[in-house]
């Protein structure tokens, strides 16, 4: 699953960062199955990293573990944010998300747009750059990946340096 391309910052401003998570059914199946479904809203391949274990974050007690992946897509060119963020939802809806009934509840599949270029975002549906994902290992540790030099909007530092300051205490394992 690992790419073997990385994310250079000059193509940042077209590419779109999408973090897949799943902890309920088959995780592992479902975040590669959604990593090829990513192809069909891409404008070339995607990049994808290998698949995490990750130890549930802020989520109720006696949650499974999750599996993440990080990819990076080119969106079409009369793509936006709140469209993409459409076909996500629709992605998730597809593999038995339920309407939210409580925060972080495990879920079979996660989808959250971290990045959509150097776009902005505070809307009630959509805030860019994700507000934690400068925070999550299990965010940082996939994308480190694919984008380790990648500065997202609003940060200084590049994912692997974030990476290197989020404190220790998230399990975080390479599955494949």
């Amino acid at each position: 699953m690992n790419s073997k391309f990385r994310i250079q910052n000059s193509e940042f401003q077209k590419l779109a960062v999408v973090a897949v998570g799943s902890n309920l059914g088959e995780s592992a199946k479902i975040v590669r199955d959604t990593l090829k479904r990513l192809e069909r809203f891409s404008n070339r391949a995607v990049l994808k990293s290998s698949l995490w274990q990750t130890s549930p974050v802020d989520c109720p007690p006696g949650s499974p573990p999750f599996v993440n992946a990080a990819a990076a897509l080119v969106p079409f060119a009369d793509e936006t944010p709140e469209s993409l963020l459409h076909k996500l939802r629709a992605l998730e809806k597809k593999a038995g998300r339920p309407p939210r009934k409580n925060l972080n509840e495990p879920r079979a599949l996660d989808l959250d747009l971290i990045a959509f270029g150097a776009e902005i975002r505070h809307t009630p549906e959509l805030t860019l750059p994700h507000p934690r994902a400068h925070l999550r290992r299990f965010v940082l540790e996939p994308l480190s990946e694919i984008a380790p030099d990648l500065v997202l909007p609003g940060q200084s530092l590049t994912v692997s340096r974030l990476l290197a300051g989020v404190p220790a205490g998230e399990m975080v394992t390479r599955l494949a």
